[in-house]
């Protein structure tokens, strides 16, 4: 994995957000807009995935957390890969535990395959988070479920989709909310009306009000 963006807490340092971007992008598509909704005492985090080949696009190279195999609720997921990656959020959240800040102040959040990945990282992650930000996105291995969550199942979640997003569809956040809502007590789903495959200032208002909401 190649540097991550940081941006550093422009007061003292008490709170750290670790924002995952999406499919063929790099941490430097979300720096900015997390930059501009993070509070004065919150380092922003932007990592960049690896390079790999994804099968969902004919096998082209792209920055990609893990493969995706198909666009189907019930395809094939690549299990070991997004295991690896949620071990990779792990180690980003270690870093900053090693750094003074406690892992109730750390929120974990990303845009579509970064959102899924932030999702499953958080629920396999044994110590509590401040809160899980989920953007376009689903839950990945989601039939292994409750099961697999040995923690954060009582951290805020806020799960933000588009009702005309063509690529992760609004389906999917609803049928990902609704399996959420099963085990985990502090879920919110934000529907944003004509929104396609993006984000949108309304949306970004409801990042900062969250942000501040479970870092204060």
């Amino acid at each position: 994995m190649t540097t991550p963006v940081v941006i550093e807490a422009t007061a003292k340092h008490t709170a750290t957000l670790i924002f995952l971007h999406g499919l063929g992008d790099t941490g430097h598509g979300w720096a900015s807009s997390m930059g501009a909704v993070r509070s004065s005492y919150m380092k922003v985090i932007c990592p960049t995935a690896p390079t790999m080949a994804v099968t969902l696009n004919a096998g082209f190279q792209m920055p990609s957390w893990f493969d995706l195999k198909s666009l189907e609720s019930t395809g094939p997921e690549d299990e070991v890969g997004i295991r690896k990656a949620a071990g990779m959020v792990h180690s980003l959240i270690a870093k900053e535990i090693g750094l003074g800040i406690p892992s109730n102040r750390i929120v974990i959040g990303g845009f579509s395959q970064g959102g899924a990945l932030a999702i499953f990282s958080a629920l396999t992650y044994p110590q509590p988070l401040a809160g899980i930000i989920a953007l376009s996105a689903w839950l990945p291995l989601h039939q292994k479920f409750p099961a697999e969550a040995i923690g954060n199942k009582e951290t805020h979640l806020l799960q933000c989709h588009g009702d005309c997003d063509p690529i992760v569809p609004y389906k999917w956040g609803q049928l990902t909310a609704t399996a959420m809502k099963q085990f985990m007590t502090n879920t919110e789903f934000k529907t944003y009306r004509g929104l396609m495959h993006s984000s949108s200032d309304e949306e970004l208002l409801d990042i900062k009000k969250f942000i501040e909401k479970t870092t204060k």
